[in-house]
């Protein structure tokens, strides 16, 4: 199908969901009926009907001159960098799990190993296409008259309008990557490393393309970091018997493929397939490679959610009752080490994941200050309730300290604020203002109802 033809049906597209946006009944709630999600905030299904966006799963063409993609805003990371590697290009930044949406990771942020360089995933969009709350279909850029939308658009999920098509900019790759699994006893010296080389770029005078963390323990943690490489002396294998996270404690160095280096966390779902048994060598010999993937791990965890199976079992036993603590934060990478300290202290959970970044602009919903080096932990599992405690007692308790701490916390999760704090953190002033601007009428959910209130 010849690029032409690819965008007429795209505007095919637009018109339809336009129509079918406008025939839903003022008052009805509108969402998205989506295959995957990659969310963790769980709320009851609805009997209402979602809107139909399976026409927006496409990367409408790759320019390797320009070094841009137009990609639609349901399609999958999975599918994108497939359509990408073979012009030797990848998007600036790629989250780790394969059916993350590019609409998904802008509206709703995203990050990965070379956001210490590039930022977000939404800090590499060049033009957006919005289908807004009011209906209309805009296009917003950095310097036109929908600038506002665009700087806001990110940290909104869905709340101010649905993504359906995005030029985003590509960074050329090289075949191989090679790293590199620094260890660490103290989370002061791991810090200091981690804000040097997010702050020049280099290691031992070696330019540094992807840098993230691994926290095993409070005396042992590590920096990986890739470095692009025309060959290897031999190309690691995790997507079957071995599993990623467990050769960064076995290895010092290692070499990946690219493409195996963009999933080397979607296998194991990082550490959590675990959970499931995958872990275990038998297991894992009789699970099939191609369920291997972080959306059937998701599936079984929101069976289990539907149906309480786990819950049910271990009352049976007479156990306490367990606590998501299913979270992403970002603090300044001066106050990690005091993060960490609270968290293995309070919450004793591990591995958890490090990924520095550095916002590059201001994007008022998720207000990092600019240049400054953050540092994201990622912490995904469950813990006992203590006794006499609150069903959120630990998610209450990382909440006060990442605010403590200067930083703020992805909202794909459970959150707990309350309103006026919640506005405090997330620029209530902006948000408002641009509610008003496009979803007058309130015809999508407010950012504090989706996120806190679980509506």
């Amino acid at each position: 199908m010849t690029e032409l033809a690819i965008k007429g049906d795209h505007q095919r597209a637009v018109e339809a969901l336009r129509r079918s946006y406008q025939a839903i009944p003022a008052g009805s709630p509108v969402r998205l009926a989506k295959r995957t999600s990659n969310l963790f905030r769980w709320r009851d299904p609805s009997d209402a009907p979602g809107l139909d966006v399976s026409g927006f799963d496409q990367v409408l063409s790759v320019d390797p001159d320009e070094r841009t993609a137009q990609v639609q805003g349901m399609t999958t990371y999975e599918d994108l960098v497939d359509a990408t590697l073979p012009h030797g290009l990848m998007p600036t930044v790629v989250p780790q799990l394969k059916t993350i949406t590019l609409g998904g990771a802008v509206t709703g942020l995203g990050i990965e190993s070379t956001s210490f360089r590039d930022g977000l995933p939404h800090e590499g969009v060049l033009e957006l296409e919005v289908l807004t709350g009011d209906g209309e279909i805009v296009t917003a850029t950095r310097d036109n008259e929908h600038k506002d939308l665009f700087y806001g658009f990110p940290n909104s999920y869905g709340t101010l309008g649905y993504s359906l098509r995005l030029k985003i900019e590509l960074r050329p790759v090289r075949p191989y990557v090679r790293l590199r699994h620094l260890r660490f006893t103290d989370a002061a010296e791991l810090a200091r490393v981690l804000g040097e080389i997010t702050e020049s770029g280099t290691f031992e005078d070696e330019t540094v393309d992807f840098m993230d963390g691994t926290v095993f323990s409070a005396d042992e943690q590590y920096i990986t970091l890739g470095f692009f490489a025309d060959s290897a002396p031999y190309a690691s294998d995790y997507t079957g018997q071995q599993i990623y996270y467990k050769s960064i404690q076995q290895r010092s160095v290692d070499f990946l493929t690219i493409r195996d280096y963009i999933w080397r966390w979607d296998t194991d779902w990082f550490w959590c397939s675990g959970a499931f048994g995958v872990q275990n060598p038998t297991v894992r010999r009789l699970w099939p490679d191609k369920f291997k993937r972080s959306d059937v791990y998701r599936k079984l965890v929101a069976y289990d959610r539907r149906y309480h199976i786990v819950a049910r079992a271990e009352r049976w036993r007479g156990l306490r009752p367990r606590e998501d603590v299913i979270q992403d934060i970002e603090v300044p990478v001066e106050r990690l080490p005091e993060f960490l300290e609270f968290f293995h202290d309070k919450v004793g959970m591990s591995p958890i994941w490090l990924c520095p970044l550095r916002a590059k602009e201001r994007w008022p919903l998720y207000p990092l200050d600019v240049g400054r080096p953050y540092v994201n932990a990622g912490f995904w599992g469950t813990v006992r309730i203590p006794p006499g405690q609150i069903p959120e007692y630990h998610n209450r308790l990382i909440e006060r300290k990442v605010a403590a701490l200067d930083g703020h916390k992805s909202l794909y999760s459970t959150a707990f604020y309350g309103r006026d704090e919640f506005w405090r953190y997330y620029d209530g002033e902006t948000y408002r203002r641009l509610k008003g601007s496009y979803d007058p009428d309130g015809r999508l959910l407010d950012l504090y109802d989706k996120c806190v209130r679980g509506r």
